[in-house]
């Protein structure tokens, strides 16, 4: 193993021992011209502070993936990086009635930037760095070893810059090893059925960090009429249908996720033509609603990231209020409001105050009555708080 060696801006080596595993470029005294995915030493006064990969195309430099000096960076290492990652997910999920979930978390299980799902066998490999592209085969086959009942694994193009978060995870993917995957994977989750687009899907295909959530909604959902915004492929719509909601409008502006999701509904034995789905724009369809004084016991509201940049998240918070107002409108009295957002730039408090300034102005009083984040296979390290981005309340109209 070739390692350069980087000395660190004065002062910032205490972040990374720490535990913090981000150097941008700015906190290098110099940025060396060296390839993507190269194995640097981070010092401070000559002296060892952490190891990582490099990127030239990020504004993170420099991605830490240990902190003993004796621990090389080779197959060994991601070996037992999946291994772990896999033992963990094994003690703290009930897999009893689920065969999806996210293996490795990137920087929540000391791999920052890559990301693994396991959809029935079939693992979705993404990785968030250019720097990772030297590590892509090591990754395999630690993935072969740790799970040796593995179908086949597809890769998604990795992005050259994520410091922008600017990309939807829609990259087509590629069969990296095993058999040719479906062009739709049937997934198990809760004992409910779904079908993922893990070729061509946001991100892996599915959003596996609200399983709960959507566990959730099945239990609140009996007797009302529920409204899923922003639906995707009807996960939250086909839970609350399950848990016995009175009727289901579900929402999204991407005729195809319209379509899966009216899928998925006949997947579970749902008949589809009991319900409504529409591709619109959720926006246009709450003022139209609004001005039939069409209303509902539950609204679901799942909205893509607002914050796309540091300098975007006012405009997010802003519009996180917006949304949430012109939603209360339709909320019946005693109804309920499940709120999320995804955008890892918007803090917890942040989003809380938006969805009370939502509540103020649309003169609505609201008890909170859950309060989530994301599940155990999206592990938040303490030293990252910026890994923990997954916000979803559910509130009560008083």
């Amino acid at each position: 193993m070739n390692v350069v060696r980087l000395e660190l801006a004065r002062g910032l080596g205490r972040h990374l021992r720490a535990g913090h595993p981000w150097v941008f470029r700015k906190a290098l005294e110099q940025v060396p011209k060296i390839p993507a995915g190269s194995v640097v030493d981070l010092t401070e006064g000559g002296k060892f502070v952490a190891r990582g990969y490099f990127d030239p195309h990020s504004a993170i430099a420099v991605r830490v993936l240990t902190r003993d000096s004796r621990e090389t960076i080779d197959a060994g290492f991601m070996a037992r990086r999946v291994r772990q990652a896999l033992a963990e997910r094994r003690s703290l999920i009930d897999l009893t009635d689920t065969d999806s979930f996210r293996l490795l978390h990137g920087e929540g299980d000391g791999l920052p930037g890559v990301v693994v799902d396991l959809y029935a066998g079939y693992a979705v490999l993404k990785l968030y760095s250019a720097g990772l592209t030297p590590y892509r085969h090591l990754l395999v086959e630690a993935l072969k070893a740790a799970l040796p009942e593995l179908k086949g694994i597809i890769g998604r193009d990795e992005v050259a810059r994520d410091d922008v978060e600017d990309e939807d995870g829609r990259g087509t993917g590629r069969m990296l090893y095993g058999a040719q995957a479906p062009e739709l994977i049937p997934i198990r989750e809760r004992g409910a059925t779904f079908l993922v687009d893990a070729w061509r899907g946001q991100k892996t295909g599915f959003f596996l960090d609200q399983r709960e959530n959507r566990f959730l909604i099945r239990r609140l959902a009996k007797d009302r009429d529920v409204l899923n915004c922003f639906c995707f492929s009807g996960g939250f719509s086909v839970n609350a249908a399950l848990g016995g909601a009175k009727s289901v409008f579900s929402v999204d502006l991407d005729p195809d996720a319209i379509a899966l999701a009216r899928e998925n509904f006949t997947r579970n034995g749902i008949p589809a033509e009991r319900h409504d789905f529409l591709a619109a724009d959720v926006f246009k369809i709450i003022q139209s609603f609004k001005d039939e004084g069409r209303t509902f016991d539950l609204i679901i509201l799942d909205p893509p990231a607002f914050a796309k940049s540091q300098k975007a998240v006012q405009a997010a918070l802003d519009g996180y209020a917006s949304l949430n107002r012109q939603a209360l409108a339709l909320l019946r009295p005693g109804g309920l409001l499940a709120t999320a957002s995804c955008s890892a730039r918007v803090s917890p408090n942040d989003f809380m105050g938006a969805v009370r300034e939502a509540a103020f102005k649309a003169g609505v009083d609201l008890a909170l009555v859950e309060e989530r984040y994301q599940p155990p296979d999206h592990p938040v390290r303490l030293q990252f708080p910026e890994g923990k981005y997954l916000k979803f309340y559910v509130l009560g109209a008083v």
